[in-house]
């Protein structure tokens, strides 16, 4: 058989949802590569994608549903059949649902894909179920309600705008890893004369595209934003016009919350000098178009939300909201381009059930009483890897009393926990739609190659579920590409004028965003320093949870892994090396460590085996680690979020995996 060409989607967790094109022969994909008629990612991908069907022709993939047949966590399984699965499945639940009821049942799902059939395929069948609702806010809830308390639902600018700008800032952005296409942007206006900063608490890989990577102490670029506006504002440098004729709030910001944020204080608590907050203003100031860009990091701190919404406010100070290629980017909200309740289908809910913060997984599967949770479903998610406070999440996997199901490609650390194993499909055996967070496009696509082995879809696992729980409601029967032409037939304003072949076809099309400037989502119309709905209407500087003692831990991104995902590519571990601790010399001095040994980093919640890394790179009092590696390949018994936290963000509800501190010793 010839090969032959196909488009297709990135699935993973990432802004840029890059298009593929993918080349199959005799049914397996044989290449994958960025396809050039992508009008944002433009025929580039990351390293992680560029040999992406060596995950999805993987020796490591499941291709039987397993049942297990050993201790929890020892990985040991039998294979049995998909009709057996799912009659034990439905025969466990049905049990737990008569004796505990539903709510005793909980999914564990996030985003392993992002399709919209596929990612939200199990929520209707929850929700019929009547199981415990399950809060989603592990990522950037923070980050979202920090844009919504200053902007409303005002869309982000264009990213493309960049390329206009002259004074550009990486906030928080380790694009190099997360945001690769607009960091090409970001080079392209650096080559036309626009500076670069990178605002950061270590020099990541980014820090090689910047002018200038200034380092602050974690968890207090809010107190960076609000010092450069009070001198902003101490200077004469804002720009009153488009204040009084737009902004709500201005006044009270420059009596109420600036004064204390004078140089001498932002300094103390940023480690920035006094010099450096000076020239920085300067530089904002004679900006003609200043950019920031916003990475979610910094939204996983105590302080997450104010954060965000401080670092909001300072280009309205500068009138950058008003000015082709300025503002503010934290990244694009297009949910309404597509009528999710067709997906979620929140009617289906039975009763009132409880809500379930995922963040708080560990807490919930070892103290919930009335019912305890009895059962757990995962599916595209890894929490025994990624979700916070590690050993509690695996002593609560580790009941007997728990029947766990993973519907999963990978043994996993949440599958080895598992007592049945469905094997899932991976994004070419399936159909779906994609929206991003990271541009303004859509895209759809179809299976390329056949199921491997006997995995399915999510979409086709919820409805054999639904058939043996004995549900009949038609959405549970339908298929994938059934639910998007639904989806496609509900007019939505942002679809409007699109080109609906090209998406037929597999394109990527742009949707019919308004992105006029000085048009402002807000209610009062105007952008919003003072928001006087919130318990906190000023931006201020909030202290994150954990401060003094030890080093601050950085839960940072790799560029060879996304969260817990590809370590099944042992070309991807190579690059990564080994699960490393980065630390500045004179930290690892202090505690009598040299380069290379094996170290374990301790709190209260646990401790972890590293290899250390010394370099300058890391300032001193930080330690970061990049990845969240599978414990099959980690150099001790746990991995970097046994050392996390299950506390929560100021608003939101969201993750603070950046806002943990450690000691660390030798092993």
């Amino acid at each position: 058989m010839s090969e032959t060409l196909y488009r297709s989607v990135c699935p993973y967790d990432c802004p840029d949802t890059c298009g593929l094109l993918v080349t199959v022969d005799n049914g397996r994909a044989v290449k994958v590569s960025g396809d050039p008629e992508h009008p944002f990612t433009q025929g580039t991908l990351c390293p992680k994608m560029n040999r992406y069907a060596e995950t999805v022709h993987s020796p490591r993939r499941l291709t039987r549903p397993l049942a297990r047949i050993g201790p929890k966590g020892s990985g040991k399984f039998r294979e049995m059949s998909w009709e057996a699965a799912i009659l034990e499945i439905s025969r466990r639940w049905q049990e737990i649902t008569a004796s505990l009821g539903a709510e005793a049942i909980l999914p564990y799902s996030y985003a392993g894909t992002m399709g919209l059939v596929q990612r939200n395929a199990g929520h209707p069948f929850f929700h019929r179920l009547g199981a415990s609702l399950l809060e989603r806010t592990i990522c950037a809830p923070a980050k979202a309600l920090g844009w919504e308390a200053v902007m409303g639902r005002t869309p982000a600018p264009h990213p493309d705008s960049v390329r206009r700008s002259d004074l550009i800032i990486l906030w928080g952005s380790n694009a190099a890893a997360t945001n690769i296409h607009l960091l090409k942007r970001v080079r392209a206006a650096a080559r036309q004369g626009a500076k670069v900063w990178l605002i950061e608490t270590y020099q990541t890989p980014t820090a090689d595209f910047a002018h200038r990577a200034l380092l602050v102490r974690p968890g207090s670029d809010s107190a960076l934003a609000l010092g450069l506006m009070h001198l902003l504002e101490r200077n004469g440098n804002c720009d009153t016009a488009f204040l009084e004729r737009r902004v709500q709030g201005y006044e009270e910001l420059c009596r109420q919350v600036l004064p204390a944020y004078t140089p001498q204080a932002v300094s103390r608590i940023t480690g920035l000098s006094e010099n450096t907050l000076e020239w920085m203003a300067k530089e904002l100031a004679h900006a003609r178009a200043p950019f920031i860009s916003v990475g979610s990091g910094l939204s996983r701190y105590g302080n997450g939300a104010m954060t965000v919404r401080a670092i909001v406010t300072l280009p309205a100070l500068l009138g950058a909201y008003g000015k082709p290629g300025a503002g503010c980017f934290t990244g694009t909200t297009t949910g309404e381009a597509f009528e999710m309740d067709l997906l979620l289908r929140k009617d289906l809910i039975q009763g009132r059930p409880r809500t379930i913060n995922m963040n708080r997984l560990g807490e919930a599967l070892t103290t919930l009483e009335k019912p305890p949770v009895a059962s757990i479903f995962v599916y595209h998610a890894n929490p025994a890897a990624v979700a916070p406070d590690q050993n509690q999440v695996l002593r609560g996997l580790a009941r007997e009393d728990l029947f766990t199901v993973v519907h999963e490609r990978f043994m996993t650390d949440t599958a080895a926990y598992a007592d049945i194993i469905l094997p899932a499909t991976s994004s070419l055996e399936t159909s779906d739609i994609y929206r991003a967070y990271g541009h303004y496009c859509i895209q759809r696509c179809r299976p390329v190659i056949p199921p491997v082995g006997q995995s399915k879809s999510n979409r086709e696992t919820f409805s054999l579920l639904a058939e043996a729980m004995g549900f009949d409601d038609p959405v549970f029967s339908r298929s994938a590409e059934d639910m998007i032409a639904q989806l496609l037939a509900i007019p939505r304003p942002l679809r409007e004028g699109i080109d609906i072949k090209a998406l037929d076809e597999g394109k990527a099309v742009e949707l019919n965003v308004d992105l006029r400037p000085d048009r402002y989502a807000t209610s009062s119309g105007k952008i919003e320093i003072l928001n006087p709905a919130l318990e906190q209407p000023l931006p201020l500087y909030l202290p994150p949870h954990e401060n003094g003692g030890g080093l601050n831990l950085m839960t940072a991104p790799s560029l060879y892994a996304l969260n817990a995902s590809f370590y099944e590519r042992d070309d991807l571990r190579r690059k990564q090396g080994c699960m490393q601790l980065m630390m500045n010399p004179g930290d690892a001095e202090g505690r009598g460590l040299t380069d290379g040994q094996r170290v374990i980093a301790f709190n209260t919640r646990g401790e972890v085996t590293f290899f250390l890394k010394c370099t300058p790179k890391v300032p001193a009092g930080v330690a970061v680690a990049e990845g969240v590696w599978w414990l099959e390949f980690a150099p001790g018994m746990r991995s970097v979020n046994a050392l996390t936290s299950q506390r929560l963000t100021d608003r939101g509800r969201g993750s603070t995996f950046y806002d943990n501190r450690v000691e660390v010793r030798a092993a």
